[in-house]
């Protein structure tokens, strides 16, 4: 069988198919030995999804590896690696407003968007670190001046990125409706990130940068 996609997207469409399959099979009404599965694009999608989950997993093991070469510890890009999850939320939050749904060019948007918010909380932390070096401050101190100095360049970055998606996002110039739903994952991934990294990275690097196992395990022993 083969048909035309009209006002419902292919996710929607092979969903409402395996469920009307699975309800036949339970019935009974399938002849023995006759079998349902799905070809063309919805195979292909079913492909791609698969790649994308294997290349996103491969992104974030790539980006810890480096991070951890980076400063030389194993905690610190766990500190940082926690804007992925924020910039998630952005991404899921634009999506719903904008009205577009999963597909190829959102999770590309996704897997470009784990390259660009860390970039946010490795300014803050290497600065925290510089300052904790070299003048001696207090981590808590360090972690107020390294906010207050590195806000400009965060912010600048940020509206510079944002503004280069500007076209894509509202779909400007031909062809740019397939690639817009990439743009705006891209754009509400960023606006979270930078807005919760400010906040969400200084309190965990405070809380991390203060762990170990021994005073972990002091405190079991202590209860």
């Amino acid at each position: 069988l083969s048909s035309n996609m009209e006002g419902k997207t292919l996710t929607e469409i092979t969903g409402e198919l395996a469920r009307g399959v699975a309800e036949l099979q339970a019935k009974g009404s399938l002849p023995p030995g006759v079998t349902a599965e799905f070809d063309g694009m919805a195979k292909w999608t079913a492909e791609m999804a698969r790649d994308m989950g294997t290349a996103f997993l491969l992104a974030i093991i790539f980006i810890y590896l480096v991070l951890a070469s980076q400063f030389e510890s194993f905690k610190l890009p766990v500190t940082i690696m926690l804007t992925l999850p924020l910039a998630m939320v952005g991404m899921v939050l634009m999506l719903l407003i904008t009205g577009d749904s999963q597909s190829m060019m959102t999770q590309i948007g996704l897997i470009l968007l784990m390259g660009l918010v860390v970039k946010n909380a490795i300014l803050l932390v290497d600065r925290t670190l510089q300052l904790m070096r070299e003048k001696n401050m207090s981590r808590r101190e360090a972690l107020v001046e390294a906010g207050m100095t590195r806000l400009r360049p965060i912010l600048m970055t940020t509206f510079a990125m944002i503004g280069g998606m500007l076209p894509l996002f509202l779909g400007i110039g031909s062809g740019a409706e397939l690639r817009a739903p990439m743009a705006r994952t891209v754009v509400g991934g960023i606006i979270t990130s930078t807005l919760l990294t400010l906040i969400v990275i200084p309190v965990f690097f405070d809380i991390l940068d203060g762990f170990t196992f021994k005073k972990l395990w002091a405190k079991i022993r202590g209860k």
